[in-house]
């Protein structure tokens, strides 16, 4: 009886399956993100959100030699290798501006391991099966840190 029941319950799921989705929430406390017990991580995820803050967000390409290593290798597709390759095309899409006192994109989470730093955002997106509406997913940033400086970066984007 028992089997049965469950080899219906699945079979109804399957049928008809139910999506839910919880939206992406930004954590607020950007200082509970940064911190470490271990201050070599702590100071690998100030380097990285520093880096988004002064250089991503702000577009202060002059600050660029001070977190990009002269070898940063780049594996977005939209964006070269080599910090001189960044700072050739990073000025196309952003221009400077103020720096803020703290990443303005709604961050989730910024973990860091050994060498290597992922910073997770909140990605709103238009729902394609209903152009009124939108949904919540994540993205993310990963960097590998060597030297004291962003040596390497990675993220989900595709070709355009």
């Amino acid at each position: 009886m028992k089997k049965a029941f469950l080899a219906g319950l699945v079979a109804a799921t399957l049928a008809s399956p139910v999506l839910a989705q919880l939206p992406v929430q930004a954590q607020p406390d950007h200082a509970r993100l940064l911190a470490s017990a271990d201050p070599k991580l702590a100071a690998n995820k100030r380097l990285v959100y520093d880096f988004w803050r002064e250089v991503f967000e702000g577009g202060h390409m002059e600050l660029a030699d001070r977190y990009l290593a002269e070898s940063y290798i780049q594996h977005n597709p939209q964006v070269p290798t080599g910090r001189a390759g960044f700072v050739a095309v990073f000025p196309k899409v952003a221009k400077p501006k103020p720096i803020e006192d703290r990443v303005k994109a709604p961050l989730v989470a910024i973990t860091a391991e050994g060498d290597l730093v992922v910073l997770s955002f909140v990605s709103e997106l238009p729902d394609p099966k209903d152009a009124k509406k939108t949904y919540t997913t994540t993205w993310f940033d990963m960097f590998r840190i060597e030297n004291g400086k962003l040596a390497e970066h990675w993220d989900p984007d595709n070709k355009q």
